[in-house]
Parts: structure tokens; sequence; C-alpha cells
């Protein structure tokens, strides 16, 4: 068990809530994190309580070492945002080749407070569940990115401060067996009933890949993810 405490991103999504347990099961003491920027799939901060709520009850063990909660209002950056994630409109490829979902600056804004707010609290690990395998393609989610970011908060704040991306280089289907592995079919059917991914902030009826609309760009990783795992297309985990 490392000693240290990490402060996990946490929007009460999937990939999220795969972070949440991989710190869980990893640090000794763990705190959580999410940010109200005025997302049109707001539902999302009503799944993180009872995401946690959940992970308390399922698994004693990781409830022991999970602590406070955090929410930080970051609604300017839905004010100067002009993309399908913080408004209603369609979501669109756009001319430079990324989504209109892509908030400009979003995870380096969300680090950039997380490393503050760590720092107060004596945490000195971050986990955000960026990913640059099965992705939208947004440049704020690539190992490059976190890297680079990862080196400047430690020189801004004169203290070392670790960026853990475990989902980096998985694929969605074996972002569901690493959840798996983590935490069996309790954690696999709580992240199915309980989180929240879609873009358009439909819960809807319950798919066999959990809450969504089925067809936006964050639901269709999900499904497909999904399925490829449970066909046995997910492959080995890295170590």
């Amino acid at each position: 068990m490392d000693p240290r405490k990490a402060l996990v991103l946490f929007s009460g999504g999937q990939d999220s809530t795969a972070c949440l347990a991989w710190a869980l099961e990893r640090y000794s003491q763990v705190e959580t994190l999410g940010f109200d920027y005025g997302q049109r799939h707001r539902i999302e901060l009503d799944c993180r309580t009872r995401v946690r709520d959940e992970v308390r009850a399922a698994f004693p063990d990781w409830g022991a070492r999970l602590g406070e909660d955090h929410l930080l209002n970051l609604s300017l950056l839905g004010q100067i945002s002009d993309t399908a994630l913080t408004s209603e409109r369609a979501i669109e490829m756009q001319a430079n080749g990324l989504p209109n979902t892509f908030v400009p600056g979003r995870n380096l804004l969300f680090l950039n407070f997380a490393a503050a707010l760590a720092y107060r609290r004596g945490a000195s690990v971050l986990v955000g569940g960026m990913c640059e395998t099965d992705y939208s393609g947004y440049p704020d989610c690539r190992d490059n990115t976190l890297k680079a970011l990862q080196v400047a908060l430690s020189l801004g704040l004169d203290a070392p401060m670790t960026v853990e991306t475990p989902l980096m280089f998985l694929t969605k289907a074996q972002t569901w067996a690493l959840t798996q592995r983590l935490g069996g079919d309790a954690l696999n059917a709580l992240i199915v009933e309980h989180t929240h991914t879609c873009y358009l902030g439909e819960r809807g009826p319950l798919h066999a890949w959990g809450h969504g609309c089925g067809q936006c760009p964050a639901c269709v990783l999900r499904r497909q993810g999904f399925e490829g795992w449970r066909a046995g297309g997910a492959g080995e985990l890295p170590a």
C-alpha cells in the first residue's frame, strides 16, 4: 500500500470510477474532486455521490480509505466555451478535425485546480481518467500533455506532484476488464447502473452497458467497449 494521499478527478462517469477503484486499491488515503463547469450532462454531478456511496457500501476495505469529496464551481469555463458539451447544439466534427465537444483547456484547468487543492490537503498524487487510445481526439488527453503538465505543476508548487493516468493506453474494452479485475462483477454492475457517460445527459432505460442515449460519441465508445469486453476482445491488461 502506497502511503501517499491521492486526489482522484471524479466526474461520476465510467472512466473516473475505474480510476477511483484503481486508486483505492493502491493508496492509503483517497479523496475525490468534481467540477461544475456548466456541462450539458450536469446529471453526472448527481451520480458522483451515489457512486461514492455504492463503492463504500460494496467494498468496505476501500470505503475505509475513501476520504472527503470536493466540488469546485468552474462556471467561468462554460461561459467562455462555445461547445456541444456546454450548450444545446448538435455534436459534429469541426474543420480542425476535433469534435465540437472539445472544451479547450478543460483538463489543463482541472489539473491546475486539483493540484492547488491537493497541495492544501496534503496529497501528492493526482489521478485522472484521460486516455489516448479509445477517445475523441482531445489534445489535453494525450500522454505528452499530461507529462508536461506534471513537470509544470511540480515546479510551480516546488513540491512533487505526480499525475497518474491508469487508462492512458487502455482500450474501452480493457477498461471494463480492469474494473472486473479490481472489483469483480460487483464493481462492473455498479458502473453499469450508477455511473454516467452520455454527453446529452440522458439517463433513460438501462442498457446492458449502462444509461445513455446510445448515439453520442461517449455512449458509442462505452457500448463498443462493453461489447468488446464481453466478447473477450479486451486482450491482456498491462501489468
